[in-house]
């Protein structure tokens, strides 16, 4: 039986915040972070880096922070303002994560929580 190849895969995923105050921010990034993990089986050795993006109603916190929190302090972290258009989601945070794994795109579990389930139906669980 051949042995898995790994390779750099995206995993993207987003959660809707309640409110913008840290806490939440914190709380909700390190649940958004830790089930993309999880829901991929993969560990903190695996992730190559994340991008997080908030959307402009969000001030409180870096999202990044909430990963350092998780362990991740080693890994490049990036946080970043996402396109204010009109009619968009409010109150959204979002992550890109490029991580080394065995899975191939089409096993890539992408995480959307709370209200950002709808921005991607097709891929929420």
């Amino acid at each position: 039986m051949p042995v898995p190849v790994s390779a750099v895969r995206a995993i993207r995923g987003a959660i809707q915040l309640d409110v913008d105050e840290r806490e939440h921010v914190l709380s909700s990034t390190r649940e958004l972070v830790s089930s993309i993990l999880e829901a991929n089986s993969v560990t903190r050795d695996d992730v190559i880096s994340i991008l997080f993006t908030a959307t402009p109603d969000v001030h409180s916190e870096f999202p990044a922070v909430a990963a350092r929190e998780l362990g991740l302090g080693d890994v490049p972290l990036m946080c970043t303002q996402e396109l204010d258009i009109t009619g968009a989601m409010p109150m959204v945070i979002r992550l890109m994560a490029l991580v080394n794994t065995t899975l191939s795109r089409a096993q890539i579990t992408h995480v959307y929580l709370r209200g950002a389930v709808a921005l991607r139906r097709d891929l929420a669980q």
